[in-house]
This record gives C-alpha cells, sequence and structure tokens, in this order.
C-alpha cells in the first residue's frame, strides 16, 4: 500500500497525496481520472465540489489547523 498524504492548508483546501479512493456520501466512486493529488474544498464555496476552484480566496476563507 503506498502512502498518502493529507495537508490542511492554512485559508485554503485540503491537498491529498497518495493513491486514493473518493467516495461520496452514497457510496459511490468518484472518477479522479487517475490523479494521486487532488484539493479538497473547505469553504463551502467551491462551484466544483467537493474539489476546490480557489473561491477561497474570493470568500476570504480563514482557518488554521494545527496539530
Amino acid at each position: 500500500m503506498s502512502e498518502v498524504t493529507v495537508t490542511l492548508r492554512d485559508n485554503g483546501p485540503i491537498l491529498i497525496n497518495g493513491d486514493i479512493k473518493l467516495v461520496d456520501g452514497a457510496g459511490n466512486a468518484i472518477d479522479l481520472q487517475g490523479k494521486t493529488n487532488i484539493a479538497l474544498c473547505r469553504c463551502s464555496a467551491s462551484k466544483n465540489s467537493p474539489f476546490c476552484d480557489g473561491s477561497h480566496k474570493a470568500c476570504e476563507f480563514k482557518a488554521e489547523n494545527r496539530a
């Protein structure tokens, strides 16, 4: 199994790198078209949900997560 890295970007998306499978709330796999790097929206403003489209900049989304 390959390593997956999840990074919470300050004031931005969740970055996921690695061999991943993304599943929606109904249990259906979302076609990632072979991508191994994706950005998931945290601000809820993306027009391409669940993926980030940069809308966090316009809505001035603020979030910092620390371990």
